[in-house]
């Protein structure tokens, strides 16, 4: 039986632990449903037998195990405290330790910290929550941080990006474990709508447009409703009632993209979309408006780091 210790700490977003044990809860439910022995012995540990969470709940932990008790994949939550828990020279150097005896270590949203703290992911690629990029990249320059991810892997640590993605991660961690089989009968019970690869953004595009502000939130609208007509610049312009010129400018200004950048990003998140949902590769780039299969290839893979027809092979 594989061990997995997620470690807590005041202060430590709920779901980060909660989320990854419920998959290896559900892995154990499947295996032992198709006649397997339980794969996963999981549970959460911290300095104190109880821990306070930013959801307001406190968990029953278990105290940090001695370092030569066995284990098999350490997993570091994150949350609010983490800056306080870097600070824990206790703790920093227990998950140095305890590291070095499992197999492989993995940190949900801002449990990367803990883990860089650590020194376990310099000159490694790794991932946190986005909105916590710039900080974590002031603090550890010497780590190779991608801001888009849900979760990579680099050798045997695995960093993922913001609360939910500690599903996404944990669901991996099983499929490496057990086969997609499994790991897709757990994503089932769980109602995951989809077992999400590593290399898709942390946020759509969409999502990334607003945060940019209103201004332009109904042009957008309207190229989602229009990925198959003309969104040349000219009728961009058009559209948001500006000359072609000025509206270049002041679209790049507002996003910090190009028009034609963010009408790309915005297909192939259609295509993904699309292909997730059943359609062919080629009613995906008719529906999502790319002229031929060769470019939507190439921005696909671009994007998410695998063709179309591998995506939906794997995920379709």
């Amino acid at each position: 039986m594989r061990r997995i210790e997620i470690v807590a700490f005041e202060n430590a977003q709920l779901l980060d632990i909660t989320g990854p044990l419920q998959v290896f809860t559900s892995a154990n439910e499947a295996a032992l449903a198709a006649g397997q022995p339980r794969p996963y012995e999981a549970i959460a540990v911290a300095t104190s037998g109880q821990t306070g969470t930013t959801s307001g709940l406190t968990l029953a932990t278990a105290l940090l195990p001695h370092d030569d008790e066995p284990i098999d994949t350490l997993i570091v939550a994150g949350g609010i405290g983490v800056n306080k828990a870097c600070e824990d020279a206790a703790l920093v150097d227990w998950i140095r330790r305890r590291s070095a005896r499992a197999r492989r270590t993995a940190s949900v949203c801002s449990g990367a910290f803990l883990l860089a703290q650590a020194g376990l992911l310099e000159g490694r690629r790794a991932v946190t929550h986005w909105h916590r990029c710039n900080e974590f990249s002031k603090r550890f320059p010497d780590v190779q941080l991608e801001p888009d991810p849900i979760f990579v892997q680099d050798g045997n640590i695995w960093t993922s990006a913001g609360v939910t993605a500690g599903i996404d991660l944990a669901l991996a961690l099983v499929e490496a474990d057990l086969g997609r089989k499994l790991a897709l009968t757990v994503a089932r019970e769980l109602v995951v709508f989809l077992k999400r690869p590593g290399g898709q953004a942390q946020f759509s595009t969409m999502l990334a447009l607003q945060e940019s502000g209103d201004r332009f939130d109904g042009l957008h609208g309207w190229i989602l409703d229009n990925l198959r007509g003309d969104l040349s610049l000219p009728a961009l312009a058009e559209q948001a009632n500006m000359s072609a010129r000025s509206f270049s400018r002041h679209y790049r200004q507002a996003t910090g993209r190009t028009p034609a950048r963010v009408i790309e990003d915005i297909r192939v998140e259609a295509v993904r979309r699309l292909l997730e949902q059943g359609f062919s590769i080629r009613q995906a780039r008719i529906r999502s408006g790319f002229g031929s299969d060769e470019t939507m290839r190439r921005s696909f893979l671009k994007t998410f780091g695998t063709t179309p027809q591998a995506f939906r092979d794997h995920f379709g």
